[in-house]
């Protein structure tokens, strides 16, 4: 089975400064003929505020020639609490009406994939305890699957036992939970996107990858980490293992935040959080 994840294709049909990326990466995996495809997140420039943009992204993956799994981006619903638009019910409301559900289930070919709404994880609500409770009832019927996580942020940027990053990755408190249910259910694969970054790694026996993004890079305004800026998208081929195969997509032009963000995303500097912007 071979999955194609893709993601933060930061979309809109108002702000179209990475739209010329989608055709090419549309092509790119009708060529290449998926099981599935798996949106990590952030389709949209500013889904959370602007239903259009949304719309606008539904109708671009429906076309795709294959069937799609989304789940939700910061971009898509909100992020943390006191940000400049914290996730909410109504956003998330938004998604589900418009796009689908912001978790799910898909068994296939020997697997269960499950995809998190990680926009929720660490903001101490009743949604996230559903989430978590919901979750290990997931992974505990499994049965003899094997079992592959995807979300759209990280769990850690830098090591599992790191502090707070903020914008970047996963609180401790929810990543701790995670990683403990991962490695009581045997968890072969968490597939993420959020930082504009390509890396594989390993966490104790589960792969850990983050996906590049196909809208564009980031220069100065982000944090160093780990991983390579290129654009494209990740392949995973499970059988009775998980691997995976990081593609840079030529075809997909190289635009890069740092020269667009005050037509883009003005909130992160009026804000003066230019790394919220990713």
């Amino acid at each position: 089975m071979r999955i194609i994840q893709i993601t933060d294709t930061h979309l809109s049909p108002s702000k179209v400064h990475f739209n010329a990326n989608w055709s090419p990466l549309a092509q790119w995996v009708a060529e290449q003929k998926p099981d599935l495809v798996v949106h990590t997140g952030d389709l949209s420039i500013d889904g959370a505020d602007i239903e259009d943009d949304l719309a606008f992204c539904a109708g671009l993956l429906n076309a795709l020639p294959v069937k799609v799994l989304s789940l939700p981006g910061n971009h898509d619903i909100g992020h943390m609490p006191g940000s400049p638009q914290p996730v909410n019910a109504t956003r998330i409301d938004r998604w589900r009406e418009m796009i689908g559900p912001d978790r799910w289930i898909h068994d296939m070919d020997g697997w269960r994939l499950v995809g998190l709404n990680s926009l929720i994880l660490g903001n101490d609500s009743l949604e996230e305890e559903q989430q978590f409770d919901w979750l290990e009832d997931a992974l505990a019927e499994a049965q003899n699957r094997r079992i592959a996580l995807f979300a759209h942020k990280p769990l850690f940027v830098d090591a599992a036992d790191e502090g707070e990053t903020g914008y970047w990755s996963v609180r401790p408190a929810p990543r701790k939970r995670l990683l403990d249910l991962i490695a009581e259910y045997d968890v072969a694969l968490h597939a993420s996107g959020h930082l504009h970054r390509a890396w594989q790694g390993m966490h104790n026996d589960t792969s850990l990858v983050w996906a590049p993004a196909s809208s564009f890079i980031v220069g100065d305004l982000e944090r160093d980490m780990p991983g390579q800026r290129i654009l494209g998208a990740a392949v995973h081929t499970l059988t009775d293992t998980a691997e995976t195969e990081i593609v840079e997509i030529g075809s997909l032009s190289r635009f890069v935040l740092d020269d667009v963000i005050e037509e883009v995303y003005p909130r992160a500097r009026i804000a003066q959080a230019p790394e919220t912007a990713a």
